[in-house]
């Protein structure tokens, strides 16, 4: 299918992230339409102009009806909805998701999905600290990279659509990997450091910090703040990746913590130019 303003976009999980597509793509002029849980969530959208109708249940006329899909769910509860209601879907129908991890989700999806209709997966590298379509937006996409991740079951005009859905959020960047690459980078940008902002939130028991506290403990720390349920199930689904680059963590802070410990001045200044070289680089990128 071609990504164009008849296209009616149906949002499965009308939370942060759900909502803020819905918030992006309606400003777009797009038919926008959820299935979610929660009636609340769904009186709240149609209040504020979030999306143009909605449901509670996994209702056939409205799964029906939908030409693009995007699921804004955890992994489990994703698979769970494809096995039980992509009886309701619309022949050409394209799905896409928001899921942090790959490899263990799309070749699942893929391998359940009927043969007359298409998965293709998209990863917003986004987010907020904090939960639910009240505190959704689209300012999180202007600066963001959104990562799409094809496999050979998916069609040149799937991928391409997928971008193009990236393009009209208004996504800073939009790059393509394999899952198996897209996991690996994650394991590293994304889940290791909330591992490393979690641990330094609770390695320390003092308490009332925010009294002695700076912007860097404040900066570090920022995504301490964390959906437990979300997180735990992401690490688990991606637990080889993660753990590797915990390791290779572990053993450079070992460096740095030897190096301090032996007085080793010019082993700790090496790291910390390394350090700085690469956070230029970054920043220039």
């Amino acid at each position: 299918m071609n990504l164009n303003k008849n296209t009616k976009i149906l949002i499965v999980g009308l939370g942060l992230m759900g909502g803020s597509y819905a918030i992006a793509l309606k400003k777009k002029g797009y038919s926008v339409g959820c299935i979610t849980r929660s009636r609340e969530s769904v009186d709240f959208a149609l209040e504020k102009g979030i999306i143009d109708y909605g449901s509670t249940t996994p209702d056939p006329a409205v799964i029906g009806e939908a030409d693009l899909l995007v699921f804004a769910l955890y992994p489990h509860v994703f698979i769970d909805w494809i096995e039980k209601w992509q009886k309701y879907l619309k022949p050409g129908a394209l799905l896409t998701d928001v899921t942090g991890v790959k490899t263990s989700v799309v070749y699942k999806i893929q391998a359940l999905l009927r043969e007359d209709v298409e998965f293709i997966a998209a990863h917003p590298m986004t987010g907020r600290e904090v939960y639910g379509v009240k505190n959704s937006t689209d300012a999180i996409f202007r600066e963001a990279n959104y990562i799409v991740t094809p496999t050979a079951k998916n069609t040149p005009e799937a991928i391409e659509t997928a971008k193009r859905l990236g393009e009209e959020l208004g996504f800073a960047r939009i790059s393509q990997l394999t899952p198996e690459e897209h996991d690996e980078i994650i394991a590293f940008v994304s889940q290791l450091t909330h591992c490393i902002a979690v641990s330094l939130m609770t390695c320390n028991s003092l308490d009332r910090l925010e009294d002695y506290t700076g912007n860097s403990f404040r900066d570090l720390t920022r995504i301490a703040h964390i959906n437990e349920d979300m997180w735990s199930e992401l690490f688990l689904l991606n637990k080889k990746a993660l753990l590797n680059e915990m390791e290779l963590f572990q053993k450079q802070f070992e460096k740095l913590r030897r190096s301090l410990e032996e007085e080793d001045l010019e082993t700790m200044k090496a790291i910390m130019r390394q350090s700085t070289e690469r956070r230029d680089a970054f920043d220039r990128g």
